[in-house]
C-alpha cells in the first residue's frame, strides 16, 4: 500500500482576493463543485491506497474535517502544526508517524494543484511506486508546454521518456525567462511538480544525515505531540525549533541518487489567476464566467464574481483577470496575474484586513460574519450548525445583543438558561459567563450586536469547550 502524505498549508496569497492566509486556496472552489484540497483527497483514495495522513495548521483543523466529512474521506491522522515551519518538517513529521512500518511508501503531494488526466498520474504512481521500494527518492516532473517562469525545473541526464523511472542530475531554481526558454529548446527539462515518493526508512535516515538538528527537533515535536478530537498537535515548543526551510533544500539538492518520472497528466499547480482561467471552461472568446458575472464584447478574460448579489460586467475587455469578492476587487492583465502576491504585501503595509482575513471566519460549530464595524460597536451575522455550540466563555471588554432571525436558540447566561425562537432576543452583559448552542437538527441564525471599549476576537476567556480550546485565550 502506498500511504497519501497531503500537505494542507499555504500562504494564500498568489490567488487574492478569493484565497487569503486565514482560508487558503487549497480549500476553495476554483474550478469545479469540490476544493482542490478535497480534489486531492478522492485522486489518491482507491485500491492502490491506504488512509492518507493530512498535514495542515492549527488554524485550518477544522475546515480540513469539515470538507473530508462532506466527502465521507477516511484519513490515518491529521497532523497539526502549531507554526507553518515550509515542507522539511512537515514531511518529516508524517514520516515519522510511520517509523513502524519501514518499508511503507509515502507519496508526498501538495493539496492545491489540478491533475485532469487521473490516469496518467496513476500510471506515473506506479512506475514512481517501483523505483520507491527498491530505496530511491523519486520526484515527478510535468512535460512542460511552455517557457514558464512561474515553476521550479527538473534537469534529467537523458531527455525525457514518459513511463520510465530516470536519473535526476539537478533542481534549477524558477528561471528568468530566456533562462526558461533555453531550457525548454535543451529538452532535457521538466516542470517541478513538487511531488515525491520513498520508503519511509529511506526518507527518515536522510533526513537523520543531513540536517540531524532538523531531525532531532522534528522527532521530539511528534514524540511529545498530543491527542484530541480527532487530531494530533505536534508539541510547539519542539516545533519552533525545527528549522524553516522547504524539503528541496533540507533533502532533495544534497540527496545522490535521485530519481525522476515524468508524467503529462494535465497538471497545474492553479497558482495565478491565468493558471485559474486556463483550467475553466471558456466561451468561443476564451472567456471564462463564474458565479454573478457577465460579459459583453470580451476576449480571453477572467470574470469572476463570489458573491452572488455582486454583478461583475466585463465589456470590451481582452486579457484581464476580473475578481471579485465582498470586501476586495482585483483587475489584473492576465500577463502580470503572477504579480497579485506583490499587492498583497503593499495591502499588507496599509494593515488592511483584507490582506489576510475575511469577512466570513469559519468555527468548528459553524461561522460568523462580520456586517459592520464602528469605533465601538461592531455587528454580526452568526450562523450555528445543527448539534453546533460555542464555547461557555466571558468578555471583559464587550457587552452583546443577540437576536434570532432563523431556528432556535439555547441560551446560558451566567445561572440562567433559555431557549429563544425567531424573532426573540437577550443582553449578554460585561462579563458574563455564557453559551450558545443549536439544539435542533436545522442551522441557527442570528445577529450580534457587539458593543464596548474592545472588539477583538482575542478578548474571549473560554471556561469549556467541546473543540479543545481550554485553558486559553484566543479567536
Amino acid at each position: 500500500m502506498i500511504i497519501p502524505v497531503i500537505l494542507a498549508g499555504g500562504s494564500g496569497t498568489r490567488l487574492w482576493p478569493v484565497s487569503r492566509k486565514s482560508y487558503p486556496k487549497q480549500f476553495t472552489k476554483l474550478s469545479s463543485n469540490l476544493s482542490l484540497f478535497q480534489e486531492s483527497v478522492m485522486r489518491l483514495t482507491g485500491p492502490r491506497f491506504s488512509a492518507p495522513s493530512i498535514v495542515t495548521g492549527t488554524d485550518f483543523r477544522f475546515v480540513v474535517a469539515e470538507q473530508l466529512e462532506a466527502i465521507s474521506a477516511e484519513t490515518h491522522d491529521v497532523l497539526l502544526e502549531p507554526e507553518a515551519r515550509n515542507t522539511a518538517p512537515a514531511i518529516l513529521a508524517a514520516a515519522l508517524r510511520h517509523e513502524a512500518k519501514p518499508d511503507a511508501i509515502l507519496l508526498v503531494t501538495p493539496s492545491d494543484h489540478k491533475i485532469l488526466d487521473q490516469h496518467a498520474f496513476a500510471e506515473a504512481i506506479d512506475t514512481g511506486a517501483a523505483a520507491a521500494t527498491a530505496g530511491k527518492i523519486v520526484t515527478f516532473g510535468i512535460s512542460p508546454s511552455g517557457p514558464e517562469t512561474g515553476y521550479g525545473y527538473l534537469e534529467l541526464t537523458e531527455p525525457p521518456v514518459i513511463g520510465q523511472s530516470q536519473s535526476l542530475r539537478r533542481f534549477v531554481e524558477k528561471p528568468e525567462l530566456e533562462m526558461a526558454e533555453a531550457m525548454i529548446a535543451d529538452g532535457r527539462y521538466l516542470w517541478n511538480a513538487g511531488i515525491f515518493m520513498f520508503r519511509v526508512d529511506t526518507i527518515i535516515k536522510l533526513f537523520e544525515q543531513l540536517v540531524p538538528h532538523l531531525a532531532m527537533a522534528t522527532r521530539a515535536a511528534v514524540k511529545t505531540a498530543s491527542y484530541e478530537t480527532g487530531f494530533m498537535s505536534l508539541n510547539a515548543a519542539a516545533y519552533s525549533r525545527c528549522e524553516n526551510i522547504s524539503v528541496d533544500y533540507a533533502i532533495m539538492e544534497a540527496a545522490d541518487d535521485l530519481h525522476v518520472v515524468p508524467v503529462n497528466c494535465g497538471w497545474s499547480d492553479l497558482g495565478s489567476w491565468r493558471s485559474v482561467h486556463e483550467n475553466c471552461f471558456q466561451d468561443g472568446k476564451g472567456n471564462a464566467m463564474w458565479g454573478a458575472a457577465m460579459q459583453i464584447d470580451c476576449s480571453n478574460s477572467l470574470l469572476r464574481s463570489e458573491n452572488p448579489d455582486t454583478k461583475i460586467v466585463g465589456v470590451g475587455l481582452e486579457n484581464i483577470a476580473a475578481i471579485a469578492t465582498d470586501d476586495g476587487i482585483l483587475i489584473a492583465n492576465m500577463d502580470d496575474s503572477e504579480r497579485v502576491k506583490e499587492a498583497v504585501g503593499e495591502l499588507k503595509l496599509q494593515k488592511a484586513p483584507q490582506a489576510e482575513e475575511f469577512r466570513k471566519c469559519q468555527r468548528p460549530w459553524g461561522h460568523y460574519e462580520q456586517l459592520t464595524l464602528g469605533s465601538r460597536f461592531q455587528v454580526k451575522r452568526i450562523t450555528v450548525k445543527p448539534g453546533g455550540r460555542l464555547s461557555l466563555q466571558s468578555h471583559k471588554y464587550r457587552a452583546e445583543h443577540w437576536v434570532v432571525v432563523e431556528g432556535i436558540a439555547t441560551v446560558t447566561r451566567d445561572d440562567t438558561v433559555m431557549t429563544l425562537v425567531e424573532n426573540q432576543s437577550t443582553y449578554i452583559p460585561l462579563g458574563a459567563v455564557h453559551r450558545l448552542e443549536n439544539k435542533e437538527d436545522v442551522p441557527l441564525t442570528l445577529i450580534e450586536v457587539q458593543s464596548g471599549s474592545y472588539l477583538g476576537e482575542d478578548d474571549i476567556v473560554r471556561y469549556e469547550d467541546d473543540y479543545a480550546r481550554v485553558p486559553q485565550i484566543a479567536a
